[in-house]
Protein backbone atom coordinates (compact mmCIF):
# COMPACT_ATOMS: atom_id res chain seq x y z
CA UNK A 1 0.00 0.00 0.00
CA UNK A 2 0.82 3.35 -0.50
CA UNK A 3 0.71 6.29 2.62
CA UNK A 4 0.78 9.69 1.98
CA UNK A 5 4.62 11.04 2.67
CA UNK A 6 3.44 13.73 5.48
CA UNK A 7 7.61 15.08 6.03
CA UNK A 8 6.60 18.07 3.84
CA UNK A 9 3.53 18.85 5.38
CA UNK A 10 4.46 18.34 9.14
CA UNK A 11 7.98 20.12 8.29
CA UNK A 12 10.56 20.07 11.22
CA UNK A 13 7.79 18.14 13.50
CA UNK A 14 9.31 14.54 14.44
CA UNK A 15 6.51 11.97 13.15
CA UNK A 16 6.48 8.34 12.76
CA UNK A 17 4.50 5.45 11.24
CA UNK A 18 3.30 3.47 14.07
CA UNK A 19 0.26 0.35 13.79
CA UNK A 20 -0.65 -1.99 10.65
CA UNK A 21 1.50 0.30 8.42
CA UNK A 22 4.15 0.34 10.23
CA UNK A 23 4.04 -3.26 11.25
CA UNK A 24 4.87 -4.11 7.31
CA UNK A 25 8.75 -3.18 7.73
CA UNK A 26 8.59 -6.27 10.63
CA UNK A 27 6.19 -8.72 9.79
CA UNK A 28 4.00 -9.41 6.29
CA UNK A 29 1.99 -6.57 5.36
CA UNK A 30 -2.06 -6.84 6.59
CA UNK A 31 -4.88 -4.68 5.36
CA UNK A 32 -5.83 -1.52 6.71
CA UNK A 33 -8.54 1.37 6.61
CA UNK A 34 -6.00 4.40 7.65
CA UNK A 35 -2.26 5.45 8.29
CA UNK A 36 -1.46 6.06 11.41
CA UNK A 37 0.87 8.07 12.97
CA UNK A 38 3.00 9.22 15.84
CA UNK A 39 4.00 12.76 17.36
CA UNK A 40 4.86 13.97 20.43
CA UNK A 41 2.18 15.77 22.28
CA UNK A 42 4.43 18.80 22.96
CA UNK A 43 3.92 19.12 19.19
CA UNK A 44 0.20 18.56 18.29
CA UNK A 45 -0.58 22.25 17.94
CA UNK A 46 2.30 22.93 15.57
CA UNK A 47 1.39 19.23 13.99
CA UNK A 48 -2.44 19.85 13.97
CA UNK A 49 -1.67 23.76 12.27
CA UNK A 50 -0.13 22.17 9.21
CA UNK A 51 -2.18 19.98 8.76
CA UNK A 52 -4.95 22.28 8.30
CA UNK A 53 -2.85 24.44 6.35
CA UNK A 54 -2.08 21.56 4.09
CA UNK A 55 -6.25 21.36 3.67
CA UNK A 56 -6.19 18.12 5.56
CA UNK A 57 -9.66 17.77 6.74
CA UNK A 58 -10.10 17.34 10.79
CA UNK A 59 -12.46 14.39 11.32
CA UNK A 60 -11.84 13.81 15.22
CA UNK A 61 -10.82 13.13 18.38
CA UNK A 62 -9.34 9.74 19.00
CA UNK A 63 -10.06 8.12 22.17
CA UNK A 64 -6.28 7.34 22.72
CA UNK A 65 -5.32 10.60 22.27
CA UNK A 66 -4.82 12.80 19.27
CA UNK A 67 -6.88 13.27 15.93
CA UNK A 68 -7.85 11.76 12.90
CA UNK A 69 -7.71 13.59 9.82
CA UNK A 70 -8.97 13.47 6.03
CA UNK A 71 -6.49 13.81 3.04
CA UNK A 72 -7.73 15.81 0.28
CA UNK A 73 -8.36 12.18 -1.79
CA UNK A 74 -10.29 10.94 1.16
CA UNK A 75 -7.68 8.54 2.80
CA UNK A 76 -8.03 8.69 7.01
CA UNK A 77 -4.58 9.59 9.06
CA UNK A 78 -4.53 9.01 12.29
CA UNK A 79 -2.00 11.11 14.43
CA UNK A 80 -1.49 9.60 17.75
CA UNK A 81 -0.14 12.12 20.78
CA UNK A 82 2.70 9.93 22.28
CA UNK A 83 2.79 11.21 25.71
CA UNK A 84 5.23 8.76 27.51
CA UNK A 85 9.07 9.61 28.16
CA UNK A 86 10.47 7.49 25.31
CA UNK A 87 8.13 8.74 22.90
CA UNK A 88 10.81 11.87 21.79
CA UNK A 89 13.56 8.97 21.58
CA UNK A 90 11.35 6.49 19.47
CA UNK A 91 10.69 9.32 16.85
CA UNK A 92 14.10 10.21 16.58
CA UNK A 93 15.01 6.71 16.55
CA UNK A 94 12.75 6.38 13.51
CA UNK A 95 14.18 8.66 11.54
CA UNK A 96 17.03 6.50 10.56
CA UNK A 97 14.33 3.49 10.36
CA UNK A 98 12.67 3.69 6.76
CA UNK A 99 10.51 1.31 4.78
CA UNK A 100 10.49 0.89 1.26
CA UNK A 101 8.65 4.05 0.28
CA UNK A 102 10.88 6.07 2.65
CA UNK A 103 8.48 6.74 5.50
CA UNK A 104 9.94 6.74 9.31
CA UNK A 105 9.03 3.77 11.10
CA UNK A 106 8.73 3.43 14.73
CA UNK A 107 11.59 1.02 15.56
CA UNK A 108 10.30 -2.74 16.47
CA UNK A 109 11.23 -2.13 19.92
CA UNK A 110 9.18 1.20 20.63
CA UNK A 111 6.60 -0.31 18.20
CA UNK A 112 5.89 -3.19 20.22
CA UNK A 113 6.22 -1.41 23.29
CA UNK A 114 3.32 0.93 22.72
CA UNK A 115 0.97 -2.19 21.36
CA UNK A 116 1.92 -3.57 24.23
CA UNK A 117 0.65 -0.68 26.09
CA UNK A 118 -1.98 -0.72 24.38
CA UNK A 119 -3.67 -4.31 25.13
CA UNK A 120 -5.75 -5.28 22.33
CA UNK A 121 -6.05 -7.95 21.02
CA UNK A 122 -5.08 -7.09 17.37
CA UNK A 123 -2.04 -5.58 18.92
CA UNK A 124 -1.34 -8.36 20.89
CA UNK A 125 -1.30 -10.81 17.75
CA UNK A 126 1.10 -8.22 15.84
CA UNK A 127 3.41 -8.44 18.03
CA UNK A 128 3.59 -11.92 18.12
CA UNK A 129 3.78 -12.10 14.98
CA UNK A 130 6.58 -9.39 14.50
CA UNK A 131 8.25 -11.05 17.72
CA UNK A 132 8.35 -14.31 15.83
CA UNK A 133 9.83 -13.49 12.97
CA UNK A 134 12.48 -10.87 14.81
CA UNK A 135 16.32 -12.27 15.00
CA UNK A 136 18.20 -11.97 18.05
CA UNK A 137 19.75 -8.73 17.78
CA UNK A 138 15.92 -7.33 17.80
CA UNK A 139 14.87 -9.34 20.09
CA UNK A 140 17.38 -7.79 22.79
CA UNK A 141 16.48 -4.24 21.24
CA UNK A 142 13.01 -4.88 22.46
CA UNK A 143 14.18 -6.21 26.17
CA UNK A 144 16.25 -3.46 26.16
CA UNK A 145 13.43 -1.10 26.04
CA UNK A 146 11.10 -3.43 28.12
CA UNK A 147 13.88 -3.03 30.97
CA UNK A 148 14.19 0.61 30.92
CA UNK A 149 10.13 1.41 30.27
CA UNK A 150 8.29 -1.32 31.55
CA UNK A 151 10.52 -3.44 34.03
CA UNK A 152 7.24 -5.49 35.33
CA UNK A 153 6.15 -6.42 31.83
CA UNK A 154 9.33 -8.77 30.79
CA UNK A 155 8.24 -11.86 32.24
CA UNK A 156 5.26 -11.39 29.60
CA UNK A 157 7.48 -9.78 26.80
CA UNK A 158 9.26 -13.30 26.92
CA UNK A 159 5.93 -15.17 26.80
CA UNK A 160 5.08 -13.35 23.50
CA UNK A 161 8.24 -14.00 22.25
CA UNK A 162 8.12 -17.49 22.84
CA UNK A 163 4.74 -17.76 21.26
CA UNK A 164 5.86 -15.91 18.42
CA UNK A 165 8.53 -17.99 17.64
CA UNK A 166 6.46 -20.80 18.02
CA UNK A 167 3.67 -19.70 15.77
CA UNK A 168 6.21 -18.69 12.88
CA UNK A 169 8.01 -22.00 13.05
Amino acid sequence: MQWPDLSPVLGSTLWAVVGAAATRLYMPERATRGLGVAIAVQDADRAYESLQRAGFQFVGKLSIGGRSWRTAGGEVIDVIEGTEGWWPLALAAAQNNRDGQGLPVLPLAYLVLMKFNAGRTRDLGDITQMLGLADEKALDEVRQVFATYAPKDQADLESLILLGKMEME
